[in-house]
Order: C-alpha cells, then sequence, then structure tokens
C-alpha cells in the first residue's frame, strides 16, 4: 500500500449485548437485519472491551490488503500520524433497535487513575437516520441526587424502566447533533442510527442490570471497579444545550463547511462536515476519517481517484494531507480529527 493515499477498510461489524443494525440495510444496502452486530468500528485501532471476545483484534480495522490499523499505526507513525502517538478518536457508525442502557463515561482524570489511560470518553452523536419514535436520554431530571441514583440501580433489577425515569429524554430526526461530555447520564434510545465520534476508548459504566432481555454482568457494569467509584463517574449538574446548530466556517464554489464539534465543545477533537455540490474540497487535516453520509462522488489526487458512496470511509494519512480532494454533485461527508 502507499503511505500518500486514503487508507480503506475491510467491514467491522462489532458484538454488543444490544439489538439493532437493520437501519445499515438502507443506509448501506447490505441486507443487515437487528442482530447483536450493531456497530461498524470506523478506521478502528481501539480494542472493544467486550466479556467473551471474538479475537484479541476485536474492534481493530483491518486495511484492505493489508495489516491491522493499529499494527499500521505502530510501524508508521511519522506517514500515518504525522509523530502523534494516536489518532485520538474512534469512530462509529451504530443503530440501535432498543434503548441502551444509561451509562456516563470517564473524563481524562479518572481514567489516568482507574484504567492507565490519557483518554477518558468526551462523544459526540449525528444522528443519520430514526425509526418511528426515535430518541434519546440525555442528563438527569432535576433534583436528582446519588442517593436516587443508588435506589434506582437497586430498582434495575426487578424495574427495568427505574433508572430510565431519572433521565431526561428527547425525540431526535436526522441531522440532529449531540455532544456529551464526560460524566454526563445519557442513553441512545430505541431506533437511532447514528455517527459517533469519541475518545478513543471503550469505557463505559453502565449501571443497569438489564439491556433489553440480556442480564449484564458485574464487569459490563462497572468494568471491575467497585461500583462506589464507579459511580463517581456520574455528574449530576444541569446538562448544557443538548441538540447543537452547526456553524458555517466557509461556502464558496460549490463547498459549503460546518463545524459540528469544535473548541467550544471540547478539545479531544474536532468534528465538520462538508456539503459539496459540484466543487472540489481539499483535504487539508493531518491524520482524519472521512465518512459519506449522503450521496455518491469521488476522492482523487495525482494518478489517484476512488468512487465514494453512502456509508463508505477511509482514512487520510498525515504524508496525504492537502493531496487529495473531494468531489461531487449532492456529496455530504463527515471529517473527524483530533
Amino acid at each position: 500500500m502507499n503511505d500518500s493515499e486514503p487508507v480503506f477498510f475491510e467491514k467491522n461489524r462489532v458484538f454488543r449485548v444490544y439489538l439493532g443494525g437493520k437501519l445499515f440495510d438502507q443506509f448501506l444496502g447490505d441486507g443487515s437485519e437487528d442482530g447483536n452486530y450493531p456497530e461498524e468500528w470506523v478506521a478502528s485501532a481501539v480494542k472493544a472491551l467486550n466479556k467473551n471476545q471474538s479475537s484479541e483484534k476485536e474492534g481493530v480495522s483491518k486495511v484492505i490488503g493489508g495489516p491491522y490499523f493499529d499494527e499500521l499505526l505502530a510501524e508508521r507513525p511519522e506517514e500515518m500520524l504525522g509523530g502523534k502517538n494516536s489518532m485520538g478518536i474512534l469512530v462509529k457508525y451504530l443503530d440501535s433497535a432498543i434503548r441502551l442502557p444509561a451509562q456516563a463515561h470517564p473524563d481524562k482524570a479518572f481514567s489516568r487513575i482507574h484504567f492507565q489511560s490519557e483518554y477518558g470518553k468526551e462523544e459526540c452523536w449525528i444522528v443519520l437516520a430514526t425509526r418511528p419514535g426515535a430518541c434519546i436520554y440525555y442528563g438527569f431530571q432535576d433534583g436528582v441526587t446519588k442517593e436516587k441514583l443508588k435506589e434506582a440501580i437497586k430498582q434495575c433489577e426487578i424495574d427495568r424502566t427505574a433508572f430510565e425515569k431519572l433521565l431526561v429524554r428527547y425525540e431526535v430526526n436526522p441531522g440532529d447533533v449531540v455532544f456529551i461530555p464526560a460524566k454526563v447520564a445519557h442513553a441512545i434510545g430505541a431506533g437511532c442510527l447514528i455517527l459517533e465520534v469519541q475518545e478513543p476508548t471503550d469505557f463505559t459504566i453502565q449501571p443497569e442490570r438489564w439491556c433489553g432481555d440480556y442480564r449484564l454482568s458485574d464487569f459490563e457494569m462497572y468494568l471491575g471497579l467497585d461500583p462506589k467509584v464507579a459511580l463517581d463517574c456520574f455528574s449530576f449538574d444541569p446538562p448544557k444545550t443538548v441538540k447543537l446548530k452547526a456553524k458555517t466556517l466557509k461556502e464558496s464554489d460549490g463547498v459549503r463547511l460546518e463545524q459540528l464539534i469544535g473548541e467550544e465543545q471540547t478539545n479531544s477533537f474536532c468534528v465538520n462536515r462538508i456539503q459539496i455540490s459540484g466543487g472540489q474540497y481539499v483535504m487539508p487535516r493531518a491524520a482524519a476519517v472521512y465518512c459519506v453520509t449522503n450521496g455518491n462522488g469521488k476522492v482523487q489526487g495525482e494518478n489517484y481517484q476512488k468512487m465514494l458512496r453512502q456509508g463508505d470511509y477511509f482514512f487520510l494519512p498525515a504524508s496525504a494531507a492537502g493531496k487529495f480532494n473531494l468531489s461531487g454533485e449532492k456529496l455530504t461527508v463527515v471529517e473527524c480529527y483530533s
């Protein structure tokens, strides 16, 4: 493979205990049905923290005709990452047929102490498609305390809605953008096809006992931590703005560049949306992930051209920044980088 060309990957579906995946069929046209492989991990160098792993590389993407992505980054850090230690992000497509367990993620400080990691798990969601009644849960209701949380966790054994009752429910539609800071209680509701961008970990504290009809183990709930310690991942402060508005950065010559997630939300990663109508967008970012969320087009550079369609994604190495462009008539691409 050429170090200075976009990197494409084999299909990378990851096992989860929740059901979903059917909306991949209309998005990708791949015949998917609801099952336990509801997530596609995109250009991933991160291993999934599943109780029964299918392989030691579960979650890590495999380059088409090449090695696993984590191995490629380790072998060629300067060409791939421009000297950085890590990509700094994990990107996923996911489709939920049921409400996921209520959860929160650690911040960097918590991860350093308890997981020996420099990354927490701030994340954002871009809603791509929905089923009827699609929703999310974001933040605790007014007046929820740690004691009420502990009581709901006990009640979850017999009342599967006990934790859900503590959260605020929001309906969602395609195009909605949500940022979830570390420690904010949240859950993806049934019926959401989402592009998720996050810090590069699989750290989730989810103290509900049930995920649909699946009974979570203590490890799946608390990742081996003492529950009293794990619950420090939850913040009880009122949440900030839930749905974000895109900020136009540039619009000219058939290209509109919008910022979805920037420094106002986090210093962990950035997410832009590129809408192309007959123009060309030169990809300037070193070590960035590009996901086609609508339409068809192509990526091209000197002596290189590859057609793109909805659902495709690729990694642009640092050595290729500024050397390739995107074009199309009605093409939407999400650009993710740290």
